[in-house]
C-alpha cells in the first residue's frame, strides 16, 4: 500500500487559510463539528448536507479530489458494512443517516492532517494544554500518546497492506487467521520497539 493511500499519513503543502489557521483552532472547530452533526443530523437529508459542508472545506483548502478519495477509501471497508448492518437490524433511514453522520466526521477529521503537519499539531496541543501542568495534568505524556496514535494508525493500514499484498503475490486465499496472524505479531513487535526506544530515553509507565 502506497502512502498516499494511507489514511493520516499524507500532509497537502498548499497555501491556503485552513493550512494558515493554527492546529488548535482546526482541532476546536472539528469537535464542535463532530457534535453539532451528532445531534442535529437526524435524518438522511441533514447527514448529506453535513459531507457538503465538510467537503466544501477540501475545496477551500484545495485538496486534489485523489487525495480525498485516497485518504477516505479505506475507512469505508468498515464504514460501509456497519451501516449495512444497522439497515438489516432497524431501517434504511437510520442506517443511512449514521453512514452520512459518521462519513462526515471523518470528512472533517481528515481535514486536519491534510492541512497539518504531525509537528504543528502536537506543537498547537502541548501549548494549549500547557496551563493545565500547575494542576499536576501530565500534558507532556498527553502530548506523546496523541503523537503516537497520529503516526502509527498509518502504519497499522501499511501493515494491513503489507499482509494483503504479500498473500496476494503468494496466490493465497483469504483466511481471517492467516490475515490476523502477521498483522497481529507485527504491531505488537512494532509496540515493543517502541516501548524500549521510550525506555531508552528515560520515559516512565
Amino acid at each position: 500500500m502506497k502512502t498516499k493511500n494511507i489514511p493520516l499519513a499524507v500532509y497537502v503543502d498548499k497555501d491556503t487559510p485552513l493550512h494558515q489557521l493554527s492546529a488548535s483552532w482546526k482541532l476546536l472547530f472539528i469537535i464542535i463539528f463532530i457534535i453539532v452533526t451528532s445531534v442535529v443530523a437526524t435524518t438522511p437529508t441533514r447527514g448529506l448536507i453535513a459531507c457538503a459542508v465538510a467537503a466544501a472545506f477540501y475545496v477551500v483548502a484545495s485538496i486534489p479530489p485523489r487525495v480525498a478519495f485516497s485518504q477516505l477509501w479505506p475507512p469505508l471497508i468498515i464504514l460501509v458494512p456497519l451501516a449495512a448492518f444497522q439497515w438489516w437490524a432497524r431501517d434504511f433511514d437510520y442506517a443511512l443517516t449514521m453512514f452520512l453522520t459518521l462519513f462526515a466526521s471523518m470528512l472533517i477529521a481528515f481535514l486536519l492532517t491534510l492541512t497539518s503537519t504531525v509537528n504543528e499539531i502536537m506543537e498547537s496541543v502541548e501549548t494549549s494544554l500547557a496551563p493545565l501542568k500547575r494542576f499536576g495534568v501530565p500534558v507532556d505524556n498527553i502530548t506523546l500518546a496523541m503523537s503516537l496514535t497520529i503516526r502509527l494508525i498509518p502504519l497499522m493500514f501499511a501493515t494491513v497492506g503489507e499482509v494483503l499484498d504479500a498473500r496476494k503475490a503468494r496466490g493465497a486465499g483469504f483466511s481471517i487467521t492467516a490475515f490476523g496472524t502477521p498483522v497481529l505479531i507485527r504491531s505488537i513487535r512494532r509496540a515493543r520497539a517502541i516501548g524500549e526506544a521510550l525506555q531508552a530515553r528515560g520515559m516512565d509507565d
